[in-house]
């Protein structure tokens, strides 16, 4: 029995970080994932973010939904509540950055707050409770989900920071070189259905 929920909490890990990748798979999160992934430090400080917000966003989320809202037969205003759950969450992160790690917290700038409306942070909570999985499992789901998110990003970081000292044409600069690179890199990350 133990060895059973340690294989399917395996399973879950690995589909949620690489395979079902959330950002190259799923395309939730690309906001941040464009926007932040310039240099590899600051893509790494946002992926250590998110990786804290989605993770204790699918706990407590997943704690209200199956011991408040389904208690009370009101699971209709989970996306609310997920949603003020996340808000709630991202102000915590960005006040312990701003007085801790104030240079992380600018150099993010305008895309912590963004992690509110990232929809890989709701898409997370609201996977869980479609799947109808436990808490435990809920975590494990939103640490891989994030994890993942962390991967890419940090990825198309050191991508870019390489990129610098390439010539590229002038049609392709900025933007879209950064957009043939993600569809590339989603490409790659095909790779890994393979392994469930």
């Amino acid at each position: 029995m133990i060895s059973e929920s340690i294989k399917e909490l395996l399973v879950i890990a690995v589909a949620s970080a690489l395979v079902s990748n959330v950002v190259l798979s799923q395309f939730y999160g690309l906001c941040p994932f464009l926007g932040v992934s310039k240099q590899l430090k600051t893509a790494g400080g946002m992926g250590a973010a998110v990786i804290f917000v989605i993770t204790l966003a699918s706990l407590v989320s997943s704690v209200i939904y199956k011991g408040i809202l389904q208690k009370l037969g009101i699971e209709y205003l989970k996306t609310i509540v997920f949603i003020l759950v996340i808000a709630a969450l991202v102000q915590f992160v960005e006040m312990f950055l701003k007085k801790k790690i104030p240079a992380l917290y600018s150099s993010l700038g305008v895309f912590l707050p963004l992690i509110t409306t990232n929809c890989a942070v709701l898409g997370t909570a609201l996977t869980n409770v479609q799947e109808d999985y436990s808490v435990l499992f809920s975590v494990v789901n939103g640490f891989a989900t994030a994890g993942g998110f962390a991967i890419s990003i940090c990825i198309l970081a050191g991508i870019r920071e390489k990129m610098k000292y390439n010539i590229v044409p002038k049609p392709f600069r900025g933007m879209p070189i950064v957009l043939i690179t993600a569809g590339l890199m989603a490409i790659a990350f095909c790779g890994f259905s393979g392994l469930l």
